[in-house]
């Protein structure tokens, strides 16, 4: 697990064993912890007296790990102290079986976006929580089939799949009338002359050909360049973002008045901005679970949150962003390890 997120807390032995078993209360309850129920608990070694809890948890308060309401309430874990104890969770392993049967049904899908979508869709099922899944082309999308159909008078369904199994559907206006053969034609040219090639070197490669009146195919070229100039080998359209279970917000006891709850879920709304904060994120994870607890930094509204994501490398040099945000209070145990599941299941289902 990627644990680079974790502060060097100046807690050691007793105190963060007292600290980790006050946020496991927290998670539980989601009530503040008394020094009592603390003292209650097993600990390495010898028990510890509520005196002992309650003099532990006055320096983790001046530490800014505990919080409390009033004088004679318990104690709330801060983010600061939920980072710790996730850091010391150590290794989450995935379950085998489940991975195998997502794989299945992940391959029963036609194309790698829905196949990421539908990882969204387990993984709000699993956690109950909103799910973010993204898929992103290749910055050197190579092109696999160009199909061309006629629709009507002068207008054509331009069909263009890259390697990456993505699909770029585009109807075009030309001001010619061009025939079943001609279409053929033309995409028997472009299929045999680029198939494989980047969509980059494909561009460049055409546009000198144009310049060259000598060529054998002159006029074929000229039928292909109607086509060019309507984007042929434009890239797809960018990346698309998937997010489910905005609504089990609603369920959950976040303490947001209506304008804040309003502000949360504007900043949902904004898929631009949830994608600039996983890529913020999960950057550096690949295959391995980011986690960030507490998001303020990124948009004020999702202070109260955590995000656990991973970075997935998938066929034809396309990725994939799989995360959970959700309230702090997470099973964290369980939403890293369904994060890890999704994410194993999608890129051994594009291989």
């Amino acid at each position: 697990m990627d644990t680079s997120f974790a502060s060097s807390l100046p807690t050691t032995g007793k105190k963060r064993q007292i600290l980790h078993a006050i946020v496991e209360a927290y998670l539980d309850s989601g009530e503040a912890v008394s020094s009592s129920a603390i003292a209650q608990r097993r600990f390495t070694g010898a028990s510890l007296s509520s005196a002992t809890v309650r003099n532990a948890m006055a320096e983790l308060s001046e530490l800014g790990l505990l919080t409390q309401t009033h004088a004679s309430a318990g104690r709330i874990p801060t983010p600061l102290a939920i980072k710790s104890y996730v850091s010391s969770l150590g290794q989450v392993k995935v379950n085998p079986f489940e991975v195998s049967k997502l794989q299945q049904k992940l391959k029963s899908l036609h194309s790698i976006s829905e196949r990421v979508e539908e990882g969204s869709h387990v993984l709000t099922e699993i956690t109950h929580n909103i799910a973010i899944t993204a898929s992103l082309p290749s910055a050197s999308q190579q092109l696999h089939q160009v199909e061309l159909l006629p629709l009507a008078a002068r207008q054509y369904l331009m069909v263009v799949i890259t390697s990456d199994r993505s699909v770029r559907n585009q109807v075009v206006s030309i001001d010619q009338d061009l025939r079943s053969e001609d279409l053929a034609e033309i995409r028997n040219y472009i299929n045999c002359e680029f198939s494989g090639w980047t969509l980059n070197d494909a561009r460049l490669a055409l546009a000198e050909r144009l310049k060259d009146e000598r060529s054998q195919y002159h006029a074929l070229l000229r039928r292909v360049e109607l086509f060019y100039a309507r984007g042929l080998f434009q890239g797809s359209e960018g990346p698309r973002v998937f997010m489910d279970g905005a609504a089990y917000l609603i369920g959950l006891d976040l303490h947001l008045t209506k304008e804040k709850m309003r502000e949360l879920f504007q900043a949902l709304e904004q898929k631009q901005q949830i994608l600039q904060i996983l890529d913020q994120f999960l950057q550096a994870s690949d295959q391995t679970p980011a986690i960030q607890v507490g998001l303020g930094d990124a948009h004020p509204a999702l202070s109260g949150f955590t995000l656990i994501g991973v970075h997935v490398p998938l066929a034809g040099g396309m990725s994939a962003r799989v995360a959970v945000l959700g309230p702090l209070r997470l099973n964290y145990p369980r939403t890293i390890a369904a994060v890890m599941e999704v994410g194993q299941a999608l890129a051994e289902s594009t291989t």
